[in-house]
């Protein structure tokens, strides 16, 4: 569909021309219209489909045809300030024939730009375009009034609450109208999303837009191996060349950090991506790998929708996303503009079951790769083996209450059961870790065969 068969005023549409845009993407399509008939709306639709022009073209729109006063009529709330950055440049070439002004808040600068930013939140703008934290501080200062909000915007409302900006935008939500507009986009859809959407949003209408597979030039291989073999089988791939133009995600930032010292260590030019880095910090970063400074990112999941770089080699997923889209977020990042592209994935025994429904969704078996033998055999896969196991990191750990009472029961009774070595109470007591120093030996230890001449 065209942008000029939507109902967008002849403003917008000139401005969509002077930017070369004529047809709109699905989640365009299905979203615009809704919004511009004044419905509250919840959309799932991953990166890269055009999520942000979706909700813009009209808001600008039913902006441009309100009286001009100096309050805020629109809060769009984003997870960093990279994306608050690209959504305001975005914002100027939308409204480039249209008297509607915007404003970017969020941290990482200096004391200038803060009273910048609080000057122009003074003075009033018809948009604001926020990270929750940044809002939040200059909402405590007094001098910000969400009274006469008309819109309010989430967008990548999953990333924010993996960040833990929950309670963040439900205290901005405290201060904004009842009778206002809500639209929530997210790639992703569990059940805190909807959970937030129930709370914030009034009848809304649902939009989902089906998550893309990946591209068929993208290499995909699979290591079913243990935690310990990851840094091993690492070291493996660079060492076959595949060393530069490599992005690494994994789940933590604790993880990050580590691996990060690890392969600067191993004298690889490795770098960290991850939300405790400010904004100077980043941005250098992202610099440096643009430039080939830095040839290995290792980043978390918070940011990998943050990083748009091209010329990405290969991705490793250190280890395998919660999500399915995500894997097809991170894997997209390589085989770009019509280049190859490889993706490796590492995956430990706890991460068996979320890689099976992976393979469910993408309705492909990857390709499993050989562990080499001087690493040790790795587990076998058996996603059923894994699933619902205990705490992170315990897989298979025992409850320890009822298995303690049943011992002391039998124990009580004379009647222990069968062991290989006679067990007492207090080894049951023990935590796994004191019962079993090594849960498994990595690389295998190898029998003595000699002793069978003996």
């Amino acid at each position: 569909m065209r942008f000029d068969e939507l109902s967008l005023s002849d403003d917008i549409l000139d401005a969509l021309d002077a930017m070369h845009f004529e047809e709109c993407t699905p989640i365009q399509e299905q979203s615009i219209d809704k919004i511009l008939e004044g419905k509250d709306l919840i959309a799932c639709a991953q990166t890269g489909t055009g999520k942000t022009a979706a909700y813009l073209l009209p808001i600008i729109d039913l902006l441009a045809e309100t009286e001009a006063t100096p309050t805020v009529k629109c809060v769009i709330m984003v997870p960093t300030h990279e994306l608050a950055q690209q959504i305001d440049r975005q914002m100027e070439g939308f409204a480039y024939y249209m008297p509607v002004s915007s404003l970017a808040i969020h941290g990482g600068n200096d004391g200038k730009e803060f009273a910048r930013q609080q000057h122009a939140l003074r003075q009033g703008a018809d948009m604001v375009i926020a990270t929750p934290g940044r809002l939040l501080a200059h909402m405590k200062m007094g001098y910000v009034d969400l009274s006469h909000v008309e819109f309010f915007v989430l967008d990548e409302a999953d990333r924010m609450l993996d960040m833990g900006f929950s309670d963040d935008i439900m205290r901005i939500v405290a201060e904004l109208p009842k009778k206002r507009q809500t639209l929530m986009f997210s790639a992703t859809m569990p059940k805190k999303i909807q959970q937030l959407a129930a709370s914030i949003l009034t009848e809304p209408e649902e939009v989902k837009i089906a998550v893309s597979k990946p591209a068929e030039k993208i290499d995909q291989s699979v290591f079913i191996c243990y935690e310990g073999q990851k840094d091993h089988l690492l070291r493996m791939l660079f060492e076959q060349g595949h060393n530069k133009r490599v992005i690494i995600f994994s789940s933590s930032k604790q993880k990050v950090k580590e691996l990060t010292q690890i392969l600067r260590r191993s004298k690889w030019k490795a770098a960290e991506m991850h939300s405790d880095l400010d904004q100077k910090a980043r941005e250098e970063v992202i610099l440096a790998f643009r430039s080939g400074r830095i040839e290995i990112l290792i980043a978390t999941d918070i940011l990998a929708r943050g990083i748009d770089i091209d010329d990405i080699a290969m991705v490793v997923n250190y280890d395998v996303p919660h999500e399915a889209e995500d894997y097809v977020h991170r894997i997209g990042r390589t085989a770009r503009a019509d280049a190859d592209g490889k993706a490796v994935t590492f995956v430990s025994e706890r991460d068996q079951p979320r890689w099976a429904q992976i393979e469910n969704f993408l309705e492909m078996k990857i390709r499993r790769e050989n562990i080499p033998d001087e690493f040790g055999e790795g587990p076998e896969f058996n996603p059923r083996k894994y699933s619902g196991t205990g705490r992170k990191g315990h897989l298979g750990t025992r409850s320890g209450k009822g298995h303690k009472t049943r011992f002391n029961k039998r124990v009580k009774e004379g009647n222990p059961g069968k062991h290989k070595k006679r067990q007492t109470a207090d080894d049951v007591n023990k935590s796994p870790n004191e019962k079993s120093k090594k849960r498994f030996r990595y690389p295998p230890k190898k029998k003595n065969t000699d002793k069978a001449a003996e």
